[in-house]
């Protein structure tokens, strides 16, 4: 493990991000974020699920610095007595599964896809990159929306678990069309090369080709595109639950947080809106910090 560490901090990406102090930055707060989120058992000092634990003597406290605030409530509390603090470990955790989540699931499908329309092109490239145009032609938020919110009206009554089902299906749907004409304009290209053709003078059969040269081939690009995607999968998933057609309410997401305080903000609870509200924008900048550092390192131009 530590050779493979110290191989790749001395590869010429490793010392992209050695110099870049914006990048390790962003590396720095993003991992924060993620280890917060994976443990937010331990690192949470209350349990914002546990409705037992819940006082709604205690809602809507200020925060600890200010007159009215206590200490066991460092960012105050919002409408139902839950701790500001926990609420956004436990949200950036779901914010951050349902990105991630997504924005894999969305590399596959577009993946697959755009290797399908460029390795193969003719009526299966026509008939894709056609329905690329069509998603394309609806904003994704648009489209998010309506799938979010069909699947919440069939299912009213289900389970945790489809809720979020559906809500990273409908980020997904919206997500993949990028990836699958970044890949086919990768591998228009990659086709024509001597190794392609060499293969297919040897007789190795098309999907071992794409599989196992074309595809590795045209991960570069990818890579840049799903970092910075993951940060609009975000802000997507946080949108949704400001709107209401996102994860259910007693999940204390960023959005729902967001929503929540926004009832409030004008009779003098700020916190309930602000403090989630900033771990949003943190979240985004420094997965978009890192996304235009790896797109600056991969780029053999800049260096």
């Amino acid at each position: 493990m530590k050779k493979t560490i110290s191989r790749w901090l001395d590869s010429d990406v490793g010392h992209s991000f050695r110099s870049s102090p914006v990048a390790m930055g962003a590396a720095l707060i993003a991992l924060v974020c993620v280890f917060c989120a994976l443990f937010a058992g331990w690192v949470a000092p209350h349990n914002p699920f546990n409705l037992a634990a819940l006082e709604l003597g205690d809602a809507r406290l200020p925060p600890a610095w200010h007159a009215d605030g206590t200490t066991k409530y460092l960012l105050g509390t919002d409408d139902q007595g839950r701790d500001i603090l926990s609420a956004l470990i436990y949200g950036a955790r779901i914010s951050l599964v349902v990105g991630a989540v997504s924005v894999v699931l969305s590399v596959v499908v577009g993946v697959v896809f755009g290797l399908l329309a460029g390795f193969f092109g003719g009526w299966l490239d026509a008939f894709l990159m056609r329905v690329c145009d069509v998603m394309l032609s609806f904003p994704p938020i648009l489209v998010a929306l309506l799938i979010a919110g069909v699947g919440r009206a069939m299912f009213p009554n289900a389970h945790e678990t489809v809720a979020f089902g559906v809500l990273i299906i409908s980020i997904t749907l919206t997500g993949w069309v990028q990836y699958a004409r970044t890949v086919r304009g990768s591998t228009l290209v990659e086709r024509n090369k001597e190794y392609v053709q060499a293969a297919r003078v040897t007789g190795v059969a098309p999907s071992r080709i794409m599989l196992r040269h074309v595809l590795p081939n045209v991960t570069g690009p990818v890579m840049v595109l799903a970092t910075i995607q993951v940060a609009t999968a975000i802000i997507t998933e946080a949108t949704l639950s400001f709107l209401g057609v996102g994860v259910p309410p007693t999940s204390p997401s960023l959005g729902t947080l967001i929503r929540v305080g926004n009832d409030y903000i004008f009779s003098g609870e700020w916190w309930i809106t602000v403090f989630p509200g900033a771990m949003l924008v943190l979240i985004a900048l420094s997965v978009n910090l890192l996304g235009d550092w790896l797109r600056d390192a991969l780029n053999p131009r800049l260096r």
